[in-house]
């Protein structure tokens, strides 16, 4: 913690929070965990116990290679892989007991008389998945354990293609034998029961992204990042700071230099826009996010408060991965994945 630019603090007992109250709004139907991405960048092997403590018993991830690693980690849970099988990969499924998620005729073709499977309909998102009038030429030889589709405009619930892609939805589940049918993700988990079929599969909420973007969020940010502050200048003379100088400093502003860029997920885009916590106040970030550095104002901050080691808040109570993707011209989602590999991360919770 004393060598690294920024700490990042994740709480587990907050994500097991956020699957819990999932799983309330559920009503009691069993609810999965998508861990993809490195646990949505928080790191995938701390959130996937996390979330077996709370409850979680069935977990997906996106690529096989994730698979792979899950499966190193954890012997025992039941693990999904959204892609499916790339031609001659089927073996390594069965070498590691994972699940594939069969999007096409092809790779229903090369996995049929194998283990069970998932089998992804096509209903709206026109990205993965078998379309409404190929289901047909689907004949004997699977074991179809989830029947699942995904929303494209869930978190907007009045979107005209959420109720058709129930619709079609339903169609598939009356055509096809299946162990569970799902469609419900973070956002479709709050479109109301009829979404919720036998299995829901959030992600972005259980790490704190709001699934109703135009309500209060009914769950809670567990990440806080804080960057330390390298230096602190007194500007005497006018002068720019910053690659590209654009922006002009003025006398008697006081700067401090932070260890965080863009290299730590930290978004270019946030550039003269971002803004920093000491404390209660807000120190914006002056000119351009650098690679390694960034500037902000603290002009307002009595100096015992910003001296070389202290830290800063970049994500917190105050600046929620939300907040900040809005300030950036992005989503949530992208601010937890582009987290970066040279933070020192505690993790805190019971459990661990």
């Amino acid at each position: 913690m004393n060598t690294a630019g920024a700490i990042l603090t994740i709480d587990l007992d907050v994500i097991k929070q956020n699957y819990k109250r999932l799983c309330a709004e559920l009503n009691g139907k069993p609810c999965a965990a998508v861990v993809k991405a490195n646990g949505y960048g928080l790191g995938v092997g701390p959130v996937t116990k996390a979330l077996f403590q709370a409850g979680a018993r069935s977990f997906f991830v996106a690529q096989i290679d994730e698979g792979i690693t899950l499966r190193e980690l954890f012997p025992d849970i039941e693990i999904h892989i959204l892609v499916g099988p790339h031609p001659g990969s089927e073996e390594v499924f069965i070498k590691h007991n994972l699940i594939p998620v069969l999007n096409s005729l092809d790779q229903v073709k090369r996995w049929k008389n194998r283990a069970k499977a998932d089998l992804h309909v096509e209903t709206g998102m026109t990205r993965l998945g078998i379309a409404l009038n190929e289901m047909d030429q689907i004949a004997a030889g699977l074991n179809i354990d989830v029947l699942m589709t995904h929303f494209a405009c869930a978190d907007d619930k009045n979107h005209p293609l959420n109720a058709l892609q129930i619709t079609d939805f339903n169609k598939a589940v009356e055509k096809l034998p299946h162990r569970r049918a799902s469609i419900a993700n973070s956002s479709g988990i709050f479109l109301g029961s009829q979404t919720h079929f036998d299995l829901g599969r959030p992600g972005c909420a259980l790490y704190g992204i709001n699934p109703t973007p135009h309500e209060t969020s009914p769950v809670i940010n567990p990440v806080r990042l804080q960057a330390k502050i390298v230096q602190v200048h007194k500007i005497d003379t006018p002068i720019s700071v910053g690659y590209g100088a654009t922006h002009q400093l003025k006398s008697g502003q006081k700067i401090a230099t932070l260890a965080l860029g863009y290299a730590d997920g930290y978004l270019r885009s946030l550039s003269s826009k971002g803004m920093a916590h000491i404390g209660d106040r807000e120190t914006p970030i002056l000119g351009r996010v650098s690679m390694d550095l960034i500037s902000i104002d603290v002009s307002n901050i009595p100096d015992e408060e910003c001296q070389a080691g202290q830290l800063v808040d970049m994500i917190g109570p105050h600046n929620t991965p939300d907040q900040l993707a809005k300030t950036a011209g992005t989503i949530g989602y992208e601010i937890l994945t582009n987290l970066g590999l040279r933070y020192h991360r505690v993790y805190k919770g019971q459990g661990l």
